[in-house]
C-alpha cells in the first residue's frame, strides 16, 4: 500500500514560496492629530523592526473621509516629499518619445528602499468626489465611471506615478493581475503595495499584528468556507467563480473546505469552527454564524464578504457592516470597499487565496488579485504576513519537534493533499490509523470518520465521530459532530438511536440559535417511533421557539 507523504504536498506547493520579508520593506504613516494613531504606529514598527526613519507622521482630519483637495495636499503630496527628502525614494526625470507632437517629461522612480505602505487607525478612507474637477476624457467612459472618488489605500498605490500624474476618473487597470511573480510589485514597476491597520478601535488594530505575527510563527490552520449564491444570473457570474474558484484552490491545497451553493447565506446555526479561511456575499449586513458572540476564528484567518458599501465606515462599533464587524469578531486580515466598486472591478478571491497559500506575504497576494487601482478597495492587515513562506514539510518538521497543538493540522493537510492527488480511502485511513496524533485529537478522529462514512462502513464511523466528540472537539465543532452523528444513524434507519443522541442536544447546547429546528427533528423522530406524548411535547417547543403561525 503506498503510504502518504508530505512530498505529494510538496509537488502542489513548491512552485511560488516567497522570502519573508522585514520592516525595512515598509514605510508607517500615521495621523499626527491622533494619539491612538501614533501608538498604533510605534507598536507596529516595534514587532517588525520597522526603521525609525520610515515612519511619516501626516496631520489630516480624523473623519473617514476627505475631499480630493484634503487627501492632495495633507496626504499625497507631503508623503511623496517625505519619502524623498528621506532617501526613500529617487527619481529620475526622463523624455518620454511621442508618436504624435513633442516629447513629454516624466519622472521615473528608479531606487526605492520599501515595497509597502502601512496606514495606521486614525488615516482617512476614502476621498470624495469632487465634481469641479474635470477631466479630458472622463465624458468617454461610462457615466457610473466618472466620478474621481476611491479609497485612499487604493489611491496611494499609484503614489509611484503622482509627480508625472495620471488620469484620477474611473480607475487605473492593474498591469499585474494575477501575477505569479510577486516581485513585479514594486514602487520601481510603479506600484506601492498599500495597506491598514485599523478597525472599530486601536486594540483591534493593534491585535491585526499580534494575529499575524503568531501565524507566522506557527502556520495559518483550520478549515475554509465560502458562500456562493447558487444564481444563474449572467451578470452575477464573475462573483460566483470568485467563490467556487476559491473553493476549489482550499481544496486542491489540502484545505478541509466547505462551499455553499445556496441561494441564502450560512445560517445561524451552520457550525462554522476553526475559520482559516472565509469568503462569502452578497448581504449587507453581518449575518449568519457571524452574529453569534464568539467567532471561531483562527490566529491569522482571513475573512471577507462581498458587499459594495462593505467597508464605508470601519470605525464604527456594532455597526453591522461586513469589514468592521468581522475585524470585532477576530479575523486578522480582510478587504472591502468604501464605495460602489462594481463586481467586476473587485478582487479575485481566487487568485488571493492561491497566491496567499503558495507563499505570497499577504500584501503581495491581495495585490495580485486586484483587477484596478486608483478605486475603491481598502486593503486590513499586515501586509508582511506571510503564514505559508515554508516548505509544507519544513513547517511540518517545526511542528512536530514542537509538539505543537497545531501538527494535527498539518497531519490533516497530509490527507488532504494526497486526496486532492488519487490517494485511495485505504491509504488515508491507514495513515490516520497509524498516527499516535490521531487518537487524542478531535480534529483527525473527525477526519477518519469521514474516512469511514465514505468507505461505507458505518459502525466505525459513527465510533470514531464517537470518540471524536469525546476528545475536547471546539464549540462549534462539537455542534457539528453532534448533528452528523444524528445524521448517520438516521441514513442507517437507526431511528431510536438518532433520537436518543438529539434529545441531548438541548442539554448540551442550551444557546444553540436554531434550536426551533431541532425540537422538529425531535418531534418527526418520536412520531415515527410511535412516542406520541413526546412528539407532542417537542411539537409544542418548535411552536414556543418559532412563533406566531408555525
Amino acid at each position: 500500500m503506498k503510504k502518504l507523504h508530505w512530498i505529494l504536498a510538496w509537488i502542489a506547493c513548491a512552485t511560488a514560496l516567497g522570502a519573508a520579508e522585514d520592516g525595512s520593506q515598509v514605510v508607517v504613516v500615521y495621523n499626527s492629530a491622533m494619539p491612538a494613531s501614533r501608538q498604533v504606529a510605534e507598536y507596529y514598527a516595534q514587532r517588525r523592526g520597522v526603521p525609525a526613519s520610515q515612519l511619516i507622521a501626516l496631520k489630516t482630519p480624523e473623519t473617514e473621509a476627505v475631499s480630493r483637495k484634503e487627501f492632495q495636499e495633507l496626504i499625497q503630496t507631503p508623503l511623496l516629499q517625505t519619502l524623498e527628502e528621506r532617501g526613500i525614494w529617487t527619481y529620475r526625470s526622463e523624455l518620454l518619445p511621442a508618436t504624435n507632437g513633442p516629447a513629454r517629461q516624466i519622472h521615473r522612480l528608479v531606487n526605492s528602499k520599501i515595497r509597502y505602505a502601512v496606514l495606521c487607525y486614525g488615516m482617512p478612507t476614502k476621498i470624495l468626489n469632487d465634481t469641479n474637477l474635470v477631466e479630458t476624457g472622463s465624458d468617454k467612459v461610462r457615466p457610473e465611471l466618472r466620478g474621481n472618488n476611491a479609497a485612499v489605500d487604493s489611491e496611494l498605490t499609484m503614489l509611484p506615478w503622482a509627480k508625472t500624474g495620471y488620469y484620477l476618473f474611473s480607475f487605473i487597470p492593474n498591469p499585474f493581475h494575477g501575477a505569479t511573480n510577486s516581485a513585479l510589485f514594486h514602487p520601481t514597476n510603479n506600484i506601492l503595495m498599500v495597506s491598514r491597520l485599523d478597525g472599530p478601535s486601536p486594540q483591534i488594530a493593534k491585535r491585526l499584528v499580534d494575529l499575524a505575527l503568531q501565524a507566522d510563527r506557527d502556520g495559518l490552520w483550520g478549515r475554509a468556507y465560502f458562500d456562493a449564491r447558487g444564481t444563474t444570473d449572467a451578470s452575477l457570474q464573475t462573483g460566483e467563480e470568485f467563490m467556487r474558484n476559491a473553493a476549489a484552490v482550499t481544496t486542491r491545497l489540502g484545505f478541509e473546505t466547505i462551499l455553499d451553493t445556496q441561494p441564502g447565506t450560512f445560517g445561524t446555526g451552520f457550525a462554522m469552527s476553526q475559520i482559516a479561511f472565509y469568503a462569502g456575499w452578497y448581504t449587507n449586513i453581518v449575518s449568519g454564524p457571524f452574529t453569534l458572540p464568539n467567532v471561531e476564528f483562527m490566529p491569522g484567518a482571513f475573512a471577507y464578504h462581498l458587499f459594495s458599501f462593505n467597508a464605508a465606515n470601519i470605525r464604527t462599533a456594532n455597526s453591522g457592516a461586513w469589514t468592521a464587524g468581522l475585524l470585532e469578531k477576530g479575523a486578522t486580515a480582510t478587504f472591502g470597499f468604501v464605495d460602489e466598486p462594481f463586481l467586476q472591478m473587485t478582487p479575485d478571491v481566487g487568485i488571493f487565496c492561491h497566491r496567499f497559500l503558495m507563499g505570497f506575504s499577504y500584501g503581495e497576494a491581495v495585490c495580485a488579485a486586484q483587477r484596478t487601482f486608483s478605486w475603491q478597495t481598502m486593503v486590513i492587515g499586515d501586509p508582511l504576513y506571510r503564514p505559508y513562506g515554508l516548505p509544507a514539510q519544513e513547517r511540518h518538521a517545526a511542528l512536530a519537534q514542537a509538539k505543537s497543538t497545531n501538527l494535527v493540522w498539518a497531519c490533516l493537510r497530509v490527507v488532504n493533499l494526497n486526496a486532492a492527488t488519487g490517494a485511495k480511502l485505504p491509504e488515508m485511513i491507514d495513515y490516520l490509523e497509524k498516527l499516535p496524533e490521531t487518537r487524542k485529537s478531535a480534529i483527525l478522529l473527525e477526519k477518519l470518520a469521514e474516512l469511514y462514512h465514505q468507505q461505507k462502513d458505518s459502525a466505525k464511523a459513527e465510533n470514531y465521530l464517537k470518540q471524536a466528540l469525546k476528545a475536547d472537539p471546539s464549540p462549534q465543532q462539537k455542534i457539528r459532530l453532534s448533528l452528523t452523528l444524528v445524521r448517520w444513524m438516521e441514513e442507517e434507519q437507526n431511528t431510536a438511536a438518532a433520537f436518543a443522541c438529539l434529545q441531548q442536544f438541548p442539554k448540551d447546547f442550551p444557546k444553540y440559535p436554531d434550536l426551533a429546528k431541532i425540537y422538529y427533528m425531535l418531534s418527526n423522530m418520536a412520531e415515527r417511533l410511535g412516542k406520541t406524548a413526546q412528539a407532542a411535547k417537542y411539537q409544542g417547543e418548535f411552536k414556543r421557539l418559532s412563533g406566531p403561525g408555525s
